[in-house]
Order: structure tokens, then sequence, then C-alpha cells
């Protein structure tokens, strides 16, 4: 009932002659609708409990089965064999011998209604235990999982709710210590000396025979009673880290209007309507052939971390009827609904634009106030306890912590623009990531970023959940406000303006001098953190799903040992290699980690860097991208290595035993962290007819101080997006002015060698021929304008993105030799004034 603090619904005066009572009845039914609002959450609250409750049967099964008894028992034959008399025995002696017979049917109805539930509930679980479909080659289907998709079909109910499979999720199980050390030594052996190795598997074999089976049996015990044994036993850590809370981001290539606040009318009033579903719960479960865990999704909205000295927490309000607005360092409060119901997208226009007039200076200290959110925890956590607990500053904190969501109106311009698009594409990046440090509420669950000419984004805080959830809503957002809420020809938003409106509320602050430096300490450290970050944005397209299919290669394993192609050549070694996966099949799920960086992708490089045949170099290709999505599926299915060690750590340090094997995994330095984020998970558009509103994706900061952090996103079939970051301050990625793109070219040139490799060239009187012209700046090709035969034709497009690529990398790369050395017979080099590389016929014959 927040819109009763709008206004006052009474007050009173006592004077000589008596009580004076004023009643103000607009007041009085702004609190009448929002209880009103407030009662009919609370119900829908209840009822979707209910049908989520009694999931996969529906409630209205109930009074089928206690007809069904009803009707056996009309015909004289007793269906509980004893049971609805031994009920109807203990029912009071005063009642009617008819009504007792009724009452008992109806009690034994429902128990037997609750345990065919069960029973279904139970059936359902086991099926979606079965993980064999992922290890079953595309399009090759075995009787088995086809009889288990049909069981499934059965044991699953109609029109589920977001979490009506959560009941029905397996629990996460716990992998055998031997095979996981197993799994971790084979990962490790290709990164370490004989020596190192050796010393590392004795650390193992001990750990394996002693402490480890002590530590497997407590982990199995928690298993026993928690849904995921990673959640109950990890999750006080999580939140341990005293370090800041900058994370990630998201925006989107169009900008639909240039007004600034019509951009977040539509945008604010986006997020609600998804809020509205979430809460209704009829946003669809994700379901990859089988439903994933939708948990994560209870904390999108009102919630926040709360700083703490040793270990921080999260906080989650049921709802909340305001979002925490910052412009020009002021802080608002911005009602959302009104009378009962949620502002229209014109209203919250109208409330955001007498916010951009407000003339009104920051007070003394508010300014960068947030700063406090993006510096170290622990002076975050003791300035909160001695500045903010108390009086207004109090009021003014709750206030942002218990909104919605929180909101940045920033004076600055964003987007690929002016002259240089590519180097204003990385700035929009970084200005989401981390801002100017005291703009976004780091502690927020996110930050919806709105840039003076329309462009928007998101900045997330990544302990409540993980990118793919974050990324459902954002596209939902964006979606909705191009194609469902759309702009008026003036780029207003559609609608109108109820006059009766109370204006944004601004906050009061009381910062004392000795907070006001604290802020400035946290401004400084976050400040020297955000510009150490030297962070890039890489849109590769006509590049894509498409092309890598033709391939028969799965994307994320070709993007993978891209990768390692790109870091050796940059790095001229391997290094340990994070990809995160998802492991929501099961309750509680989250992520684990893929660890990419096989002994069969090293031999692979290796090979292709020495010099080896095309196909000795096609087949280690191949092999190392089947090790890869085995490592994948096994992540996924609760075979992972590094969250069962985690989890052995952590029951060790509660026990109070050290174990030098777990200390020694833990301590390694993830210098190469990478993750994929999902797109096209709402159906409410098409990127192929709409490619202009696809989303960049997001990005994160690297882990180790000497690595790169590398988040992409595969977009249609035609293009990815990848967002790389490294540190100015590492002495390795500073061997040139350009840093961070010294690694995207090495990427760059990595997705192309992995391309050519797909392509087979014999000759052929009606093949494909194509000339590349090199020049010192430029690199440009034709094609010949001899006919292609119909097969030919099929692989025209394969071999045009390739040579795109290399028109770019040519011209980028001094050595000519190297290309030429890539490309081996397929390249002949003239000295007429220009160096021409003329490609033989080509026929083209993919893996």
């Amino acid at each position: 009932m927040a819109e009763a603090h709008q206004a006052v619904a009474f007050q009173f005066t006592i004077t000589p002659e008596g009580i004076d009572l004023q009643l103000s009845h607009q007041a009085l039914r702004q609190v009448y609708l929002s209880g009103l609002r407030s009662w009919k959450k609370r119900v829908t609250r209840l009822k979707n409990n209910v049908i989520t409750g009694v999931y996969p049967a529906s409630p209205s099964s109930w009074l089928f089965v206690v007809i069904a008894i009803l009707a056996t028992m009309y015909t004289r034959s007793d269906p509980s064999m004893g049971l609805i008399a031994k009920i109807q025995e203990h029912l009071p002696v005063s009642m009617m011998l008819k009504i007792q017979l009724l009452v008992s049917a109806v009690l034994f109805s429902t128990l037997l209604w609750l345990l065919l539930i069960f029973t279904m509930r139970l059936c359902l679980k086991q099926l979606l235990s079965y993980h064999g479909w992922m290890y079953e080659q595309h399009g090759k289907v075995s009787n088995t999982t086809k009889i288990w998709a049909a069981m499934v079909r059965i044991f699953s109910g109609r029109q589920p709710l977001l979490y009506s499979y959560q009941g029905s999720l397996p629990n996460l199980p716990v992998p055998a210590v031997k095979d996981t050390v197993k799994r971790y030594l084979e990962s490790a052996c290709l990164l370490m000396s004989d020596s190192e190795y050796e010393r590392m598997t004795t650390l193992a074999k001990e750990f394996e025979s002693s402490l480890g089976n002590r530590l497997q049996w407590y982990l199995k015990l928690k298993a026993m009673w928690a849904s995921n044994y990673v959640r109950a036993t990890s999750k006080p850590y999580t939140l341990t880290s005293r370090n800041t809370c900058q994370s990630s981001n998201d925006f989107l290539y169009v900008t639909p209007t240039p007004i600034q606040a019509a951009r977040a009318g539509n945008t604010l009033h986006a997020c609600l309507l998804y809020r509205r579903k979430l809460n209704r719960e009829e946003i669809k479960p994700v379901i990859l052939n089988v439903p994933l865990c939708a948990a994560q999704c209870e904390r999108i909205f009102n919630t926040t971390r709360i700083p703490g000295e040793e270990t921080d927490s999260l906080i989650h309000w049921q709802d909340s009827e305001y979002v925490a607005v910052f412009h020009r360092g002021r802080y608002f409060r911005l009602w959302l609904y009104h009378a009962g119901r949620m502002l229209s997208p014109r209203e919250i226009e109208h409330q955001i634009q007498h916010i951009l007039d407000d003339p009104s200076p920051p007070a003394t200290g508010e300014a960068k106030l947030a700063a406090l959110t993006a510096g170290d925890r622990i002076p975050w956590a003791q300035a909160r306890k001695e500045f903010f607990s108390s009086g207004v500053n109090k009021r003014s904190l709750d206030c942002i912590e218990k909104a919605a969501f929180f909101v940045a109106l920033d004076d600055d311009e964003q987007g690929m623009m002016g002259d240089d698009p590519a180097g204003n594409l990385d700035r929009y990046a970084k200005s989401l990531l981390h801002g100017k440090c005291y703009d976004r509420w780091f502690d927020k669950s996110f930050t919806v970023v709105l840039y003076k000419n329309g462009k928007n984004g998101l900045n997330v805080e990544h302990s409540w959940a993980d990118a793919p959830i974050m990324a459902h809503v954002w596209e939902y957002v964006m979606t909705t406000d191009c194609f469902q809420l759309g702009y008026t020809e003036e780029g207003h938003c559609k609608g109108d303006v109820a006059s009766s409106l109370p204006p944004p509320t601004r906050l009061t602050w009381d910062i004392p001098a000795e907070c006001q430096e604290r802020i400035e300490r946290s401004l400084a450290v976050a400040q020297t953190l955000a510009d150490d970050v030297d962070f890039h944005v890489l849109p590769i397209q006509d590049f894509g799903k498409g092309s890598i299919k033709k391939c028969k290669i799965s994307p994320d394993a070709f993007i993978q040992i891209a990768l390692q192609l790109a870091y050796y050549r940059n790095r001229g070694s391997f290094t340990l290699t994070y990809e995160a996966s998802m492991t929501r099949l099961f309750r509680e799920g989250r992520t684990e980690t893929v660890r990419s960086c096989t002994s069969e992708s090293c031999t692979f490089v290796r090979a292709l860097e020495g010099g080896e045949s095309k196909e000795v170099c096609r087949h280690l290709f191949r092999t190392a991208a089947e090790k890869h999505q085995h490592l994948y599926r096994m992540a996924m299915t609760g075979g992972g290595i590094d969250r069962h060690l985690f989890c052995l750590y952590i029951v060790s340090k509660y026990l109070g035993e050290e174990s030098p094997f777990l200390k020694e995994v833990l301590s390694e330095t993830w210098r190469l962290s990478t993750s994929q984020t999902p797109l096209q998970q709402v159906e409410l558009f098409d990127f192929v007819n709409h490619p202009d509103y696809t989303t960049c994706g997001g990005g994160f900061g690297p882990v180790a101080d000497d690595g790169y952090g590398v988040s992409y996103i595969i977009i249609g079939e035609n293009m990815i997006n990848l967002h790389i970051s490294c540190k100015h301050s590492c002495p390795q990625t500073v061997s040139t002015p350009v840093r961070v793109h010294q690694f995207c070219f090495r990427v760059n040139t990595a997705y192309t060698s992995l391309l050519w490799l797909c392509v087979t060239v014999n000759p052929d009187s009606s093949a494909i021929s194509f000339t590349l012209s090199v020049k010192p700046d430029t690199c440009s090709f034709e094609r010949s304008n001899r006919k292609l035969n119909k097969k030919n034709r099929g692989h025209e497009h394969l071999m045009e993105i390739c040579l795109q690529a290399v028109c770019q990398n040519v011209a980028m790369s001094t050595n000519l030799s190297h290309w030429v050395r890539r490309f081996g017979n397929c390249v002949s080099v003239c000295d007429d004034g220009l160096t021409l590389l003329t490609l033989l016929p080509e026929q083209h014959q993919v893996l």
C-alpha cells in the first residue's frame, strides 16, 4: 500500500474547542485502491501456488476423482477396499449416516488424488533425470529416447505456469570423487610441466584415498535433504567477495526514438509488463527438450544486495510500486502506479520529463553517493552502518533499496555514431559496464540506463542470477518497446496523461564530511578499476551459425576452438580457460565450468600452426570439437569438475581440514574467461526479418589481471557479436597501442583460418575463381564471371564470407607470407606492381 504515502489521508488538530479532524477523500481512495491491488496480488499468488502445487495434475482433476469414487460407490462397490469405512468410524457420531458416508468418500478421494499427484510427479522427476538424448547425434534418435519423450508428454500436464515444473525437476547428482579427480588431472596435464603434473598427481591420489572420501560423505549427506547440494553448500560463499560489484552490460543497435524521456516511458512500462507476467506466472517456462529451472526469476525485481563486513546478503521484497531514479547527482522516487493501476508509457514519459526539467542542485555529498556501491564492500558496509542506519539517510536509502529497480538518466550520448563508430561502440559498452562509477547503483539487481539521445542499456548485478535470466527480460522489454508499444510520429509515447498524477519525489540526504571522504575514497578505488579495463565490441557480420553449420561443427565448439587458436597466436602458449555452462536441468541449478582448453584442442592448434596438411588438421579439428561438446554435455548433466571440488573445499573449511590438493586447484588462474549469452528466448519477433533490432549482447571485465574476458552472442544465422576485455595494466597485453584490439584481430583471423579449413580445393573447369588485390592499406577481391555448376553455387556464399574476412585481415597484417602459408597451394603470388593472390578453380566440399 505504498501509494498511501503520496498523500495524507487524514490529519487532526487539538484545539480548546476540541479535536478538528480533516479527511482527504482522494487520499483515502488511493489507500483503498492500493490495498485492493495488494489483495488481488495475494489472491493471484495463492491461486498460482495451488496450481503449481498439484502439477502435473490440475485442481479440476480433484472433482473428477471425487465424482468417480462416488459413482463407483453408487454401484455398491468399494474402490477403497474398506478405507472409506475406516474413515467413517472416526467421524462424529452426531452426523447423519449419509453425511458421514459423503465426507468419508470425499476425504478418501482427496487422499487418492494427492497420492496420484505424488506418483505422477515422482515419475516425471525420474523421467527428467534421463539425459541420454543429449549424447545422441543430431537427427539420429534412439528408440529409448523416443519412448522417453512419449512418457514425458504423458506425465506432463497442460499449460504449465512458470514454476509448474519446479517440484518435478531432479536434484543435482554428486559425482564420485574418483571421477572428478580423474577429469581434473586430464584437464590440467597439458598446462603443467612433467614435474608439476607428477606432483599434482601425487596430491590428487592422496586426497582421493583419504580426506576426499570423508568430505564426500558430508556432501552426500547434504544432498539428501537439499534440492541442490552446490547451492546449499556454496550459497554463503557467493556473496563473500569484498571487491567491487561492477558487472555486465547489454544493449541494442536500433534507436526507435531520440527522445530520452519517451524511451524511458516505453522501457519502464515494458519492465512493469514483464513483472506483472512474472507475478502471475504467465511467462512460459523455458524448455530445452526438458524444462529448465526458473528459480532465479523470483529475484529479478525488488531485489538488493546489502553489504556486510564479512559477507553480503540478498534481500527480496514481494512488491514495490516505484523505481529510484538518478539524474545529475540527484535521487528521485518515481511512482509507477496511480489509483490502483499501472502508469501508461505516456504518463511515465511525462514524469521522467519532470525529473529532466528539475533545475535543483544535488545536496552536499549526494552527487557521488553511489560510488560507495562501486568500491570495496567493507568500507561500504561500515559507512552504511554509521551514516545510513537512522534518520533521513535511512529513509532515503530504504527507498532506493526497496525500489523495483534502479534507473539512471545519463546526460551523455552513446551509440555507433560520428567519425569513429567502432570506438564509440566501445565507449557505449564501457559506459554501461561502469558509467562514471557514481551514476549506477551497483547493489540493485539491475539498473536501466537511458542516454540523452534515446539509447538505453542495462547494468546487472551478477550474484542473484546468471546472464540468460536477465537476457530474457531485456529481450522482452526491447521487443515490447519497439513492436508493441511504439511511438508517435514525433517520437513520443502513445496515450494520454492523467491530470492528477503526483510529481516524482526528491530524496533528501544529510551526509557529513566524514562520509563524503569515504565516498571519495570508494570512488577513487572504483575509478582506478574502471580506467584499467580495456574493452572492445567485435561485431562479425555475414558470418555466423549458418556458415558454421555448413562445416557440420557445433557453433559453440567452433568459437571456443577459435579462441584457443587466437590465444596461442597472441601469447605463444595455452592457458586455463573458463566457459560458463548451465545446470538448470536440475532444481535450483545455476552454472558449471567447462574447461575448454583440452589436450585435443591443443593438439589441433599445434598441428595447424606447425604447417600440417589440411586433411590432418581437419581430422584433429573435428576431434577437438567433439571433445568440447562432450565436456559441455557433462557439465550440463552434473558431471562437471569445478563446482564439485569447490563444495568439497567448503566442507573442508567447515571441518577445519587442510587439503593441499584442493588449495592448489582453487588457486588456479582463469586467464581466458568466456561465456555465451542465449538469444531469441521470446517469440515476439524474428531477427531474420528485423536485423536492425538485434541486441549487441553484454560483456564483463577480465577475471585475471593478465587475462581476457570474452562474452559472445550468436545472432541468427549470419552474425556473431563478441565483447572482449583485458586490463591496460597487464604487461602482456600492452605490447601494442591497441591492446585489446590485438587479441580481437587474432580472434578474427582464427575464425577465418577455421572456416578455410572446412573447404577442400580441387581443380574444376566450371568452379569458382576469385582474385584478391592487396595494396599497402587495402585488400579487395573479385569473382570471375565463370558459369557455376549447381554444386558450387551452393557453397559460393561460404567462400565469399571467407574472402571478406581475408580482405579485412590481410589489410591489417604486414606479413603477407602468413596468408600464403595459411592457404597453401590455393595461392599464387605475382609481382607486377600489385600483389595478386589468385585462388585456383574451386570445388567446395565441407566437412
